[in-house]
């Protein structure tokens, strides 16, 4: 069983019945993920494997501090032995490290999860970051607005994910960058 595939399995058996809306999420930034193909190169199953484990820590049978990149990574690296660069990128999706630092956890996180290389993290930003909860394409705008509204401006995720915008904008706009030059160009970048 290839990577890819394997990741589709554990993320579906880990959240498709217990959270059926996360599961559609994680499918649709998989399905982004493989969009990205044309700059990712010889990293594009990484990244869609990645895409569709990001998530994972929000299943009930391994949530232990609350915080879903941290409980999914350790999941992952402990219990599954997945490919390190994975784990790496599941710590630290989406500007992890602004929202471990609200939740009081951001020298675990840094501590056991080294970051992954930057144009493949701004990769998954961009995924995340362009997929609603039901899996349908997106802004970065338009998302940023509906996490802060269902959880609240002045909550840890709604705090974090206000300081995270600026950053989550610029890895957006990096990636688009890319993937315009690569239309040019015909080569990953």
């Amino acid at each position: 069983m290839g990577l890819t595939e394997w990741a589709y399995s554990l993320s579906e058996a880990m959240l498709s019945e217990p959270l059926p809306r996360r599961w559609a999420h994680s499918l649709g930034v998989a399905k982004r993920a493989r969009s990205l193909s044309p700059i990712l190169g010889d990293d594009a199953e990484l990244l869609e494997a990645a895409a569709v484990l990001h998530d994972v820590g929000y299943s009930p049978t391994i949530a232990t501090t609350g915080f879903h990149p941290l409980d999914g990574a350790r999941f992952l690296r402990d219990q599954e032995g997945t490919d390190e660069r994975v784990v790496r990128l599941v710590a630290h999706h989406s500007c992890a490290l602004l929202e471990a630092e609200e939740r009081g956890l951001r020298p675990e996180l840094e501590e056991e999860f080294a970051l992954e290389r930057p144009d493949l993290v701004d990769a998954l930003v961009y995924c995340d970051m362009t997929t609603t909860p039901d899996g349908t394409e997106t802004t970065p705008a338009e998302r940023l607005d509906e996490i802060v509204q269902r959880y609240g401006p002045d909550t840890i995720v709604g705090r974090f994910i206000q300081r995270a915008a600026p950053e989550i904008h610029s890895a957006a706009e990096r990636v688009e960058e890319r993937l315009a030059k690569a239309s040019v160009g015909g080569q990953p970048t």
